[in-house]
Protein backbone atom coordinates (compact mmCIF):
# COMPACT_ATOMS: atom_id res chain seq x y z
CA UNK A 1 0.00 0.00 0.00
CA UNK A 2 1.43 3.46 -1.02
CA UNK A 3 2.12 5.74 1.99
CA UNK A 4 -0.43 8.58 2.12
CA UNK A 5 0.60 12.29 0.28
CA UNK A 6 0.95 14.85 2.97
CA UNK A 7 -1.30 18.10 3.03
CA UNK A 8 0.21 22.17 3.30
CA UNK A 9 -2.14 24.45 4.59
CA UNK A 10 -1.63 28.08 3.19
CA UNK A 11 -2.75 31.11 4.98
CA UNK A 12 -1.68 34.62 3.79
CA UNK A 13 -3.13 37.73 2.55
CA UNK A 14 -5.01 36.12 -0.15
CA UNK A 15 -7.00 33.39 1.98
CA UNK A 16 -6.71 29.86 3.02
CA UNK A 17 -5.76 27.11 0.87
CA UNK A 18 -4.50 23.25 1.30
CA UNK A 19 -2.10 21.66 -1.27
CA UNK A 20 -1.16 18.19 -1.91
CA UNK A 21 1.95 17.77 -0.97
CA UNK A 22 5.63 16.57 -2.74
CA UNK A 23 6.71 16.43 -5.02
CA UNK A 24 3.82 18.10 -6.55
CA UNK A 25 2.30 21.20 -5.22
CA UNK A 26 -0.87 21.89 -6.46
CA UNK A 27 -4.41 22.65 -4.77
CA UNK A 28 -6.08 20.16 -3.45
CA UNK A 29 -8.76 19.21 -5.53
CA UNK A 30 -11.30 18.41 -2.93
CA UNK A 31 -10.97 22.01 -1.22
CA UNK A 32 -11.99 25.12 -2.32
CA UNK A 33 -10.06 28.07 -1.34
CA UNK A 34 -11.58 30.75 0.99
CA UNK A 35 -10.84 34.13 -0.27
CA UNK A 36 -11.58 35.75 2.97
CA UNK A 37 -8.73 36.55 5.26
CA UNK A 38 -8.17 34.12 8.26
CA UNK A 39 -7.16 34.38 11.87
CA UNK A 40 -6.22 30.71 12.12
CA UNK A 41 -6.12 27.84 10.94
CA UNK A 42 -4.78 24.26 12.67
CA UNK A 43 -5.18 20.52 11.73
CA UNK A 44 -6.07 17.74 14.42
CA UNK A 45 -3.67 15.78 15.98
CA UNK A 46 -4.04 12.66 13.20
CA UNK A 47 -4.67 14.78 10.54
CA UNK A 48 -8.13 13.62 9.98
CA UNK A 49 -9.49 17.09 10.49
CA UNK A 50 -8.86 21.07 9.20
CA UNK A 51 -10.20 23.56 10.68
CA UNK A 52 -9.85 27.46 10.05
CA UNK A 53 -11.41 31.30 11.16
CA UNK A 54 -12.09 33.44 8.42
CA UNK A 55 -13.14 36.35 10.54
CA UNK A 56 -17.33 35.01 10.00
CA UNK A 57 -16.99 31.79 11.50
CA UNK A 58 -14.97 28.52 12.54
CA UNK A 59 -15.28 25.65 10.04
CA UNK A 60 -13.91 22.70 10.63
CA UNK A 61 -14.00 19.81 7.70
CA UNK A 62 -12.67 16.77 6.75
CA UNK A 63 -9.14 16.27 5.17
CA UNK A 64 -9.39 13.99 2.77
CA UNK A 65 -12.70 14.78 1.05
CA UNK A 66 -13.76 18.25 2.53
CA UNK A 67 -16.73 17.51 3.75
CA UNK A 68 -18.49 19.82 6.44
CA UNK A 69 -18.17 18.36 10.00
CA UNK A 70 -19.37 21.43 12.41
CA UNK A 71 -19.27 25.10 11.84
CA UNK A 72 -19.52 27.76 14.59
CA UNK A 73 -20.14 31.54 14.84
CA UNK A 74 -17.31 32.34 16.34
CA UNK A 75 -15.96 35.83 14.43
CA UNK A 76 -13.66 36.76 16.68
CA UNK A 77 -12.14 33.30 17.36
CA UNK A 78 -7.90 33.80 17.25
CA UNK A 79 -6.51 30.38 18.37
CA UNK A 80 -8.06 26.79 17.53
CA UNK A 81 -7.23 23.66 18.78
CA UNK A 82 -8.51 20.10 18.56
CA UNK A 83 -8.32 17.59 21.54
CA UNK A 84 -6.27 14.09 21.10
CA UNK A 85 -9.20 11.94 19.85
CA UNK A 86 -10.85 14.72 18.25
CA UNK A 87 -14.15 15.08 21.07
CA UNK A 88 -13.24 18.42 21.68
CA UNK A 89 -12.82 21.95 19.87
CA UNK A 90 -10.79 24.32 22.17
CA UNK A 91 -11.77 28.08 21.02
CA UNK A 92 -10.48 31.21 22.34
CA UNK A 93 -10.68 34.85 21.72
CA UNK A 94 -9.27 37.96 23.54
CA UNK A 95 -10.35 39.05 26.86
CA UNK A 96 -12.18 42.16 26.66
CA UNK A 97 -14.92 44.00 29.24
CA UNK A 98 -18.09 45.22 28.31
CA UNK A 99 -20.34 48.27 30.12
CA UNK A 100 -23.07 45.66 30.84
CA UNK A 101 -20.54 42.77 32.01
CA UNK A 102 -17.97 44.22 34.05
CA UNK A 103 -16.71 40.84 34.61
CA UNK A 104 -16.11 40.08 30.76
CA UNK A 105 -17.09 37.17 28.56
CA UNK A 106 -16.40 34.04 28.88
CA UNK A 107 -13.14 33.65 26.07
CA UNK A 108 -12.34 29.56 26.24
CA UNK A 109 -14.86 28.00 24.48
CA UNK A 110 -15.08 24.08 24.47
CA UNK A 111 -17.05 22.63 21.81
CA UNK A 112 -18.22 18.89 20.94
CA UNK A 113 -17.37 18.06 17.62
CA UNK A 114 -20.14 15.85 17.13
CA UNK A 115 -23.03 17.40 18.48
CA UNK A 116 -21.85 21.01 18.11
CA UNK A 117 -22.91 22.25 21.74
CA UNK A 118 -20.73 23.80 24.16
CA UNK A 119 -19.29 21.87 27.31
CA UNK A 120 -18.05 24.81 29.35
CA UNK A 121 -16.76 28.43 28.86
CA UNK A 122 -14.22 29.43 31.53
CA UNK A 123 -12.05 32.78 32.02
CA UNK A 124 -8.10 32.69 29.95
CA UNK A 125 -6.85 36.28 29.78
CA UNK A 126 -3.71 35.18 29.16
CA UNK A 127 -2.21 33.96 25.19
CA UNK A 128 0.87 31.63 27.09
CA UNK A 129 -1.09 28.28 28.40
CA UNK A 130 -4.40 29.41 26.56
CA UNK A 131 -5.30 25.29 25.70
CA UNK A 132 -5.96 23.08 28.00
CA UNK A 133 -3.54 20.35 28.15
CA UNK A 134 -4.60 16.81 27.44
CA UNK A 135 -3.61 12.71 27.78
CA UNK A 136 -3.48 11.27 24.54
CA UNK A 137 -6.19 8.99 25.72
CA UNK A 138 -7.97 12.22 26.77
CA UNK A 139 -8.56 11.09 30.24
CA UNK A 140 -6.69 13.56 32.24
CA UNK A 141 -6.92 17.05 31.05
CA UNK A 142 -5.07 19.65 33.02
CA UNK A 143 -5.13 23.55 32.78
CA UNK A 144 -3.30 26.32 34.95
CA UNK A 145 -6.38 28.59 37.46
CA UNK A 146 -4.68 31.52 39.56
CA UNK A 147 -1.14 29.70 39.85
CA UNK A 148 -2.42 26.38 40.77
CA UNK A 149 -3.63 23.19 38.31
CA UNK A 150 -6.98 21.81 37.91
CA UNK A 151 -7.36 18.32 36.57
CA UNK A 152 -10.36 16.99 34.97
CA UNK A 153 -11.04 13.53 33.80
CA UNK A 154 -12.83 12.25 30.88
CA UNK A 155 -13.58 15.33 29.17
CA UNK A 156 -15.99 16.07 32.13
CA UNK A 157 -15.18 19.76 32.77
CA UNK A 158 -17.70 21.00 35.38
CA UNK A 159 -15.91 18.95 38.14
CA UNK A 160 -12.14 19.81 39.47
CA UNK A 161 -11.29 16.09 39.90
CA UNK A 162 -8.03 16.91 41.50
CA UNK A 163 -5.26 20.02 42.27
CA UNK A 164 -1.76 20.56 42.66
CA UNK A 165 -1.59 22.67 45.82
CA UNK A 166 1.77 24.69 45.32
CA UNK A 167 2.92 28.22 45.85
CA UNK A 168 3.22 30.42 42.44
CA UNK A 169 3.01 27.82 39.68
CA UNK A 170 4.17 29.69 36.81
CA UNK A 171 4.34 27.13 34.15
CA UNK A 172 3.93 23.38 33.51
CA UNK A 173 3.86 20.64 30.83
CA UNK A 174 1.81 17.53 30.97
CA UNK A 175 3.53 14.43 29.71
CA UNK A 176 2.85 12.50 25.96
CA UNK A 177 1.29 9.09 26.01
CA UNK A 178 -1.16 7.52 27.75
CA UNK A 179 -1.65 6.56 31.62
CA UNK A 180 0.30 6.79 33.96
CA UNK A 181 0.35 10.81 32.97
CA UNK A 182 3.38 12.90 34.72
CA UNK A 183 3.85 16.38 35.00
CA UNK A 184 6.22 18.96 35.14
CA UNK A 185 6.00 21.79 37.46
CA UNK A 186 8.03 25.22 37.73
CA UNK A 187 7.82 27.52 40.54
CA UNK A 188 10.19 30.59 40.27
CA UNK A 189 12.28 31.72 43.04
CA UNK A 190 11.35 34.39 45.86
CA UNK A 191 13.15 36.67 48.65
CA UNK A 192 16.68 34.85 48.39
CA UNK A 193 15.00 31.20 47.56
CA UNK A 194 16.03 29.47 44.24
CA UNK A 195 13.10 28.18 41.55
CA UNK A 196 12.93 24.49 41.18
CA UNK A 197 10.72 22.15 38.95
CA UNK A 198 9.29 18.83 39.90
CA UNK A 199 8.24 15.73 38.44
CA UNK A 200 4.83 14.39 39.53
CA UNK A 201 2.35 11.30 38.60
CA UNK A 202 -1.06 11.98 38.59
CA UNK A 203 -2.95 11.49 40.85
CA UNK A 204 -0.44 11.49 43.51
CA UNK A 205 0.43 15.25 43.80
CA UNK A 206 0.48 15.97 47.54
CA UNK A 207 3.03 15.30 50.37
CA UNK A 208 6.78 15.29 50.83
CA UNK A 209 7.43 11.96 48.70
CA UNK A 210 5.37 12.77 46.03
CA UNK A 211 7.60 14.33 43.46
CA UNK A 212 9.48 11.93 41.41
CA UNK A 213 11.95 14.01 40.93
CA UNK A 214 12.53 17.42 42.51
CA UNK A 215 15.81 20.35 40.91
CA UNK A 216 16.14 23.74 42.09
CA UNK A 217 18.79 26.30 40.47
CA UNK A 218 19.05 30.21 41.02
CA UNK A 219 19.22 32.32 37.88
CA UNK A 220 15.89 31.50 36.50
CA UNK A 221 13.33 34.73 35.21
CA UNK A 222 11.43 31.86 32.70
CA UNK A 223 12.21 27.95 31.61
CA UNK A 224 11.08 26.14 29.07
CA UNK A 225 10.59 22.45 29.90
CA UNK A 226 10.34 19.74 26.91
CA UNK A 227 9.45 16.13 27.83
CA UNK A 228 10.90 13.65 25.24
CA UNK A 229 8.49 11.21 23.56
CA UNK A 230 8.35 8.17 26.00
CA UNK A 231 7.55 10.64 29.10
CA UNK A 232 10.65 9.34 30.47
CA UNK A 233 12.64 12.59 31.07
CA UNK A 234 12.52 16.67 31.03
CA UNK A 235 15.00 19.16 29.88
CA UNK A 236 14.54 22.36 31.35
CA UNK A 237 16.42 25.42 29.75
CA UNK A 238 16.09 28.04 32.40
CA UNK A 239 16.75 31.91 31.21
CA UNK A 240 17.55 35.15 33.08
CA UNK A 241 16.70 38.28 31.34
CA UNK A 242 20.20 40.29 32.10
CA UNK A 243 23.60 38.62 32.05
CA UNK A 244 25.10 40.61 35.44
CA UNK A 245 28.35 39.48 34.12
CA UNK A 246 27.66 41.46 30.95
CA UNK A 247 28.93 39.05 28.83
CA UNK A 248 26.15 38.69 26.49
CA UNK A 249 23.29 40.84 25.46
CA UNK A 250 20.95 37.48 25.93
CA UNK A 251 21.00 36.92 29.05
CA UNK A 252 22.32 33.84 30.64
CA UNK A 253 20.67 30.53 30.28
CA UNK A 254 21.36 26.84 31.95
CA UNK A 255 19.98 23.38 31.08
CA UNK A 256 19.22 20.88 33.68
CA UNK A 257 17.90 17.68 32.80
CA UNK A 258 15.51 15.48 35.48
CA UNK A 259 14.33 11.88 34.80
CA UNK A 260 10.91 10.23 36.25
CA UNK A 261 13.40 7.75 38.49
CA UNK A 262 14.60 10.77 40.15
CA UNK A 263 18.12 11.20 38.68
CA UNK A 264 19.15 15.14 38.21
CA UNK A 265 21.59 16.99 36.84
CA UNK A 266 23.08 20.07 35.12
CA UNK A 267 24.08 19.61 31.64
CA UNK A 268 27.82 20.96 31.04
CA UNK A 269 28.23 23.06 27.95
CA UNK A 270 31.66 23.55 26.85
CA UNK A 271 31.67 26.95 24.91
CA UNK A 272 30.19 29.73 27.13
CA UNK A 273 27.28 32.04 25.76
CA UNK A 274 23.59 31.32 25.03
CA UNK A 275 21.60 28.21 24.33
CA UNK A 276 20.22 28.90 21.22
CA UNK A 277 17.59 25.49 21.35
CA UNK A 278 17.39 22.30 22.61
CA UNK A 279 15.62 18.95 20.89
CA UNK A 280 15.25 15.74 21.75
CA UNK A 281 15.46 12.98 19.37
CA UNK A 282 12.32 11.04 18.22
CA UNK A 283 14.11 7.65 19.66
CA UNK A 284 14.43 9.30 23.46
CA UNK A 285 17.51 8.23 24.21
CA UNK A 286 19.69 11.54 23.09
CA UNK A 287 19.37 15.26 22.68
CA UNK A 288 20.83 18.06 20.72
CA UNK A 289 22.06 21.36 21.97
CA UNK A 290 22.93 24.62 19.68
CA UNK A 291 24.76 26.85 22.14
CA UNK A 292 27.77 28.93 23.09
CA UNK A 293 28.90 32.53 21.24
CA UNK A 294 29.24 32.40 17.18
CA UNK A 295 29.92 30.47 15.93
CA UNK A 296 28.07 28.23 18.02
CA UNK A 297 28.40 24.58 18.63
CA UNK A 298 26.53 21.48 18.44
CA UNK A 299 26.54 18.55 20.46
CA UNK A 300 24.50 15.34 21.04
CA UNK A 301 24.05 14.21 24.50
CA UNK A 302 22.75 10.87 25.85
CA UNK A 303 20.80 11.03 29.09
CA UNK A 304 23.46 10.48 30.74
CA UNK A 305 24.12 13.86 29.52
CA UNK A 306 28.03 12.89 28.60
CA UNK A 307 28.55 14.06 24.84
CA UNK A 308 28.18 11.50 22.18
CA UNK A 309 29.09 13.54 19.18
CA UNK A 310 30.34 17.40 18.48
CA UNK A 311 29.44 18.89 15.13
CA UNK A 312 32.11 21.66 15.62
CA UNK A 313 31.32 24.79 15.12
CA UNK A 314 29.11 26.82 12.68
CA UNK A 315 26.54 29.55 12.21
CA UNK A 316 23.47 28.37 13.19
CA UNK A 317 20.95 28.99 16.20
CA UNK A 318 18.65 25.84 15.80
CA UNK A 319 17.95 21.92 15.58
CA UNK A 320 15.33 20.37 13.73
CA UNK A 321 14.93 16.01 14.06
CA UNK A 322 13.12 14.26 11.35
CA UNK A 323 10.17 12.50 12.61
CA UNK A 324 11.60 9.22 12.23
CA UNK A 325 14.90 10.94 13.92
CA UNK A 326 17.55 9.59 11.05
CA UNK A 327 17.77 13.03 10.01
CA UNK A 328 18.86 16.05 11.83
CA UNK A 329 19.21 19.73 10.43
CA UNK A 330 21.00 22.35 12.30
CA UNK A 331 19.89 25.59 10.54
CA UNK A 332 21.04 29.49 11.44
CA UNK A 333 17.99 31.81 10.78
CA UNK A 334 16.79 34.80 12.02
CA UNK A 335 19.92 37.71 11.98
CA UNK A 336 22.34 34.21 10.31
CA UNK A 337 21.93 33.61 6.53
CA UNK A 338 19.49 30.74 6.44
CA UNK A 339 22.62 27.94 6.46
CA UNK A 340 21.25 24.49 6.49
CA UNK A 341 23.48 21.36 7.92
CA UNK A 342 21.57 18.15 7.02
CA UNK A 343 23.00 15.17 8.68
CA UNK A 344 22.86 11.45 8.72
CA UNK A 345 22.37 10.45 12.19
CA UNK A 346 23.12 6.49 11.76
CA UNK A 347 27.22 7.66 10.05
CA UNK A 348 27.28 11.04 11.90
CA UNK A 349 28.02 12.54 7.72
CA UNK A 350 27.05 15.79 6.58
CA UNK A 351 24.38 15.41 3.92
CA UNK A 352 23.88 18.17 1.82
CA UNK A 353 24.30 21.84 3.07
CA UNK A 354 21.76 23.86 1.74
CA UNK A 355 20.98 27.77 2.01
CA UNK A 356 17.48 29.91 2.49
CA UNK A 357 18.12 32.99 2.96
CA UNK A 358 15.25 35.65 5.14
CA UNK A 359 13.31 32.44 5.92
CA UNK A 360 11.70 32.88 8.93
CA UNK A 361 9.42 29.11 9.44
CA UNK A 362 11.05 25.77 9.18
CA UNK A 363 9.26 22.23 9.22
CA UNK A 364 9.59 18.54 8.59
CA UNK A 365 7.39 16.84 6.18
CA UNK A 366 6.01 13.85 7.96
CA UNK A 367 7.05 11.46 5.19
CA UNK A 368 10.81 12.67 6.81
CA UNK A 369 12.28 13.36 2.77
CA UNK A 370 11.00 16.83 2.35
CA UNK A 371 11.33 20.37 4.71
CA UNK A 372 9.12 23.12 3.84
CA UNK A 373 10.89 27.28 4.59
CA UNK A 374 8.64 30.28 4.34
CA UNK A 375 9.44 33.96 4.66
CA UNK A 376 6.25 34.92 6.66
CA UNK A 377 4.87 38.26 7.68
CA UNK A 378 4.53 40.32 10.35
CA UNK A 379 8.51 39.52 10.96
CA UNK A 380 9.63 40.32 7.37
CA UNK A 381 7.08 41.86 4.88
CA UNK A 382 8.71 41.62 1.55
CA UNK A 383 10.02 38.91 -0.26
CA UNK A 384 6.97 36.53 1.12
CA UNK A 385 6.89 32.79 -0.04
CA UNK A 386 7.95 29.17 0.88
CA UNK A 387 10.20 26.76 -0.19
CA UNK A 388 9.82 22.58 -0.48
CA UNK A 389 12.85 21.00 -0.36
CA UNK A 390 14.15 17.20 -0.39
CA UNK A 391 16.76 16.88 1.76
CA UNK A 392 19.38 16.48 0.20
CA UNK A 393 19.60 19.91 -1.19
CA UNK A 394 16.93 20.31 -4.24
CA UNK A 395 14.27 22.65 -4.32
CA UNK A 396 11.23 20.93 -5.96
CA UNK A 397 8.54 23.36 -5.48
CA UNK A 398 8.94 27.56 -4.91
CA UNK A 399 6.08 29.84 -4.36
CA UNK A 400 6.09 33.56 -3.99
CA UNK A 401 3.45 35.81 -3.33
CA UNK A 402 2.05 38.55 -5.73
CA UNK A 403 2.99 41.93 -5.16
CA UNK A 404 1.20 43.83 -2.64
CA UNK A 405 0.23 40.25 -0.89
CA UNK A 406 1.73 38.74 2.63
CA UNK A 407 2.03 35.32 3.72
CA UNK A 408 1.30 34.34 7.21
CA UNK A 409 1.54 31.00 7.86
CA UNK A 410 2.07 27.44 6.38
CA UNK A 411 1.70 24.14 8.31
CA UNK A 412 2.02 20.23 7.42
CA UNK A 413 -0.82 18.10 8.05
CA UNK A 414 0.39 15.94 10.50
CA UNK A 415 -0.10 11.74 10.55
CA UNK A 416 -0.14 8.95 13.17
CA UNK A 417 3.21 7.51 13.96
CA UNK A 418 4.22 4.72 11.67
CA UNK A 419 2.31 6.41 8.91
CA UNK A 420 5.86 6.79 7.37
CA UNK A 421 8.48 4.05 7.64
CA UNK A 422 12.11 5.37 7.64
CA UNK A 423 13.94 4.99 4.47
CA UNK A 424 17.75 5.17 3.57
CA UNK A 425 19.69 8.64 3.96
CA UNK A 426 20.61 8.98 0.08
CA UNK A 427 23.75 11.47 -0.53
CA UNK A 428 23.21 12.25 -4.06
CA UNK A 429 21.09 14.97 -4.93
CA UNK A 430 17.03 14.35 -5.87
CA UNK A 431 16.64 15.49 -9.30
CA UNK A 432 15.10 19.14 -9.74
CA UNK A 433 14.12 21.70 -12.12
CA UNK A 434 14.78 24.15 -9.75
CA UNK A 435 18.23 22.75 -8.87
CA UNK A 436 19.77 23.15 -5.54
CA UNK A 437 21.08 26.25 -3.21
CA UNK A 438 24.47 24.60 -1.75
CA UNK A 439 25.87 27.64 0.67
CA UNK A 440 29.02 28.77 -1.42
CA UNK A 441 32.22 28.58 0.46
CA UNK A 442 32.97 32.13 2.92
CA UNK A 443 36.22 33.59 1.86
CA UNK A 444 38.12 36.25 3.87
CA UNK A 445 37.72 39.94 2.81
CA UNK A 446 41.04 40.88 0.03
CA UNK A 447 41.49 44.31 -1.09
CA UNK A 448 41.53 44.86 -4.68
CA UNK A 449 44.97 45.72 -4.66
CA UNK A 450 46.19 42.43 -3.07
CA UNK A 451 43.59 40.16 -5.35
CA UNK A 452 46.18 39.88 -8.50
CA UNK A 453 48.38 38.13 -5.94
CA UNK A 454 48.63 34.58 -4.70
CA UNK A 455 46.37 33.89 -2.02
CA UNK A 456 48.47 33.63 1.15
CA UNK A 457 47.28 32.08 4.62
CA UNK A 458 45.24 34.62 6.70
CA UNK A 459 44.12 34.82 10.48
CA UNK A 460 40.91 34.08 11.24
CA UNK A 461 38.48 36.08 13.04
CA UNK A 462 36.69 33.33 15.06
CA UNK A 463 38.64 29.50 15.78
CA UNK A 464 36.66 26.51 13.50
CA UNK A 465 36.29 23.90 15.68
CA UNK A 466 35.44 20.57 13.21
CA UNK A 467 33.06 17.85 14.01
CA UNK A 468 34.27 14.96 16.46
CA UNK A 469 33.17 11.55 18.00
CA UNK A 470 32.77 11.82 21.25
CA UNK A 471 31.96 8.30 22.08
CA UNK A 472 34.17 6.32 24.49
CA UNK A 473 37.11 4.85 22.59
CA UNK A 474 36.45 6.05 18.84
CA UNK A 475 38.36 9.18 19.88
CA UNK A 476 41.14 9.46 22.75
CA UNK A 477 40.17 13.12 23.80
CA UNK A 478 37.03 11.53 25.59
CA UNK A 479 39.46 10.49 28.98
CA UNK A 480 41.39 13.20 29.02
CA UNK A 481 40.11 15.94 31.54
CA UNK A 482 39.39 19.84 29.89
CA UNK A 483 42.74 21.57 30.81
CA UNK A 484 44.89 18.60 29.35
CA UNK A 485 42.28 18.64 26.03
CA UNK A 486 43.10 22.62 25.80
CA UNK A 487 46.64 22.08 26.21
CA UNK A 488 46.71 18.97 23.74
CA UNK A 489 44.80 21.00 21.07
CA UNK A 490 47.51 24.20 21.48
CA UNK A 491 50.33 21.69 21.23
CA UNK A 492 48.73 20.39 18.04
CA UNK A 493 47.72 23.97 16.65
CA UNK A 494 51.70 25.12 17.70
CA UNK A 495 52.88 22.21 15.46
CA UNK A 496 50.85 22.26 12.28
CA UNK A 497 51.91 26.30 12.39
CA UNK A 498 55.27 25.33 12.81
CA UNK A 499 55.00 22.67 9.72
CA UNK A 500 53.36 24.89 7.96
CA UNK A 501 56.18 27.14 8.26
CA UNK A 502 58.78 25.16 7.16
CA UNK A 503 56.99 24.35 4.26
CA UNK A 504 57.50 27.89 2.91
CA UNK A 505 60.76 28.42 1.24
CA UNK A 506 62.68 31.29 3.10
CA UNK A 507 63.98 33.82 1.43
CA UNK A 508 68.09 33.72 1.47
CA UNK A 509 69.05 37.28 2.87
CA UNK A 510 72.16 39.49 1.67
CA UNK A 511 74.39 38.61 4.56
CA UNK A 512 74.34 35.22 4.42
CA UNK A 513 77.94 34.58 2.91
CA UNK A 514 78.52 32.15 -0.28
CA UNK A 515 80.71 29.06 -0.04
CA UNK A 516 83.02 28.18 -2.43
CA UNK A 517 84.21 24.67 -3.17
CA UNK A 518 87.58 25.86 -4.01
CA UNK A 519 90.71 25.74 -1.32
CA UNK A 520 91.76 29.49 -0.65
CA UNK A 521 95.39 30.26 -1.77
CA UNK A 522 98.05 29.68 0.35
CA UNK A 523 101.23 31.53 2.08
CA UNK A 524 103.48 28.65 2.44
CA UNK A 525 103.77 28.74 5.97
CA UNK A 526 101.43 26.71 7.49
CA UNK A 527 101.40 28.96 10.83
CA UNK A 528 100.14 31.84 8.71
CA UNK A 529 97.87 29.95 6.91
CA UNK A 530 96.07 28.60 10.47
CA UNK A 531 96.04 32.60 11.96
CA UNK A 532 94.36 34.05 8.43
CA UNK A 533 91.83 31.47 8.50
CA UNK A 534 90.79 31.92 12.18
CA UNK A 535 90.33 35.55 11.58
CA UNK A 536 88.36 35.30 8.35
CA UNK A 537 86.60 32.97 9.95
CA UNK A 538 85.61 35.67 12.96
CA UNK A 539 84.87 38.08 10.33
CA UNK A 540 82.17 35.97 8.69
CA UNK A 541 80.87 35.64 11.87
CA UNK A 542 80.51 39.41 12.91
CA UNK A 543 79.38 39.89 9.72
CA UNK A 544 76.45 37.42 10.44
CA UNK A 545 75.62 39.37 13.70
CA UNK A 546 75.81 42.71 12.49
CA UNK A 547 73.20 42.23 10.16
CA UNK A 548 71.04 42.00 13.26
CA UNK A 549 72.12 45.29 15.04
CA UNK A 550 74.61 44.31 17.30
CA UNK A 551 77.57 46.07 15.62
CA UNK A 552 78.56 48.94 17.65
CA UNK A 553 80.43 46.20 20.13
CA UNK A 554 81.41 43.44 18.34
CA UNK A 555 83.42 45.11 15.71
CA UNK A 556 85.42 46.76 19.04
CA UNK A 557 86.32 43.24 20.18
CA UNK A 558 87.32 42.50 16.43
CA UNK A 559 89.74 45.10 16.08
CA UNK A 560 91.54 44.17 18.85
CA UNK A 561 91.41 40.63 17.60
CA UNK A 562 92.79 41.44 14.61
CA UNK A 563 95.09 43.62 16.43
CA UNK A 564 96.84 40.93 18.58
CA UNK A 565 96.80 38.58 15.94
CA UNK A 566 99.29 40.64 13.90
CA UNK A 567 101.12 42.06 16.21
CA UNK A 568 102.86 38.20 17.52
CA UNK A 569 103.14 37.98 13.49
CA UNK A 570 106.47 37.04 12.58
CA UNK A 571 107.62 36.84 9.04
CA UNK A 572 109.05 33.56 8.12
CA UNK A 573 112.60 33.21 6.54
CA UNK A 574 112.88 32.34 3.41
Amino acid sequence: MAPPVPLLAVRGSDGTSLLTGPPQCEQHSAFTRDPRLSRCLTFSRDGTLFGWCNGHSVSVVKSSDSSIVSTFDLPKTALLEFSPLNGVLVTWQPYTKAQDSPQGEANLQLWDLHSGQLIKALYQKKVDSWCPSWSDDEKISVRSVNNELHFYENNDFNSIANKLHMQKVSDFVLSPGGQPSKVAVYVPGSKGAPSFVRLYQYPVLGGPTAALANKSFFKADRVAMQWNKKASAVLVTASTEVDKTGASYYGEQTLHYLAVNGETALVQLPKNGPIYDVAWSPNSAEFCVVYGFMPAKATIFNLKCDPVFDFGTGPRNAAYYSPQGHILVLAGFGNLRGQMEVWDMKKYKQVSKPQAPDATHFSWCPDGEHVVTATCSPRLRVSNGYKIWHYTGSVLHKWDVAAGSELWEVRWQPFPEGSFPERPVKYQAAPSELGTTQAPPTQAYRPPALRHLPATPSAKLHEEEPPQNMRPGVSGEKSLSKSALKNQRKREAKKAAKQESKSEPEPQSDSVPITNSQSEPSSGDPEMDKKIKNIKKVRRTGHMISSSGRSGVFWAVIGWFVFVCFRNLKPSRS
